[in-house]
């Protein structure tokens, strides 16, 4: 998987359209959950784009603090259901918290995790904080990386 990192106006129309046809395929359709996925926040953040033969596999975003939580964060993580055997979701994840720390001069992470993920995020460094909670009708967690 080859990993790059854009602003919002680094991504191509190509890119664009790939990364939110990703998120509507998972967040929309897989997890069957009626959101509102474009939510104007994807013009401050930096995408991190996970590529295989041309074709987007993974992605993430991510924000300096104060655009999204009041830490640097990382969100909308995921990975192609067709290519998560190949462990992409670490690779990505690895590469986000490398973005955070190099273009934005950042070592703390907070992220809103899904709680079934929690394992997956404590083997990248993470670590819960407080409650459940649920949104858009999924349970999550606070998670902290420092």
């Amino acid at each position: 998987m080859i990993v790059c990192v854009k602003s919002f106006n680094e991504l191509t129309t190509k890119d664009l359209y790939a990364v939110l046809q990703l998120r509507s395929e998972i967040f929309v359709v897989e997890q069957n959950c009626v959101y509102q996925d474009i939510d104007g926040k994807d013009f401050n953040a930096l995408h991190v784009l996970g590529f295989k033969n041309d074709k987007l596999v993974a992605y993430t975003r991510i924000f300096k603090p104060g655009d999204y939580f009041k830490e640097a964060s990382i969100g909308r993580v995921v990975v192609k259901k067709s290519e998560r055997q190949h462990k992409y979701g670490y690779s990505i994840m690895e590469a986000s918290i490398a973005a955070v720390k190099e273009h934005l001069q950042q070592t703390t992470i907070k992220i809103s995790a899904q709680k079934y993920l929690l394992k997956f995020y404590n083997n990248l460094g993470f670590k819960e904080d407080g409650e459940e909670y649920l949104e858009d009708g999924i349970p999550h967690m606070v998670m902290y990386k420092h």
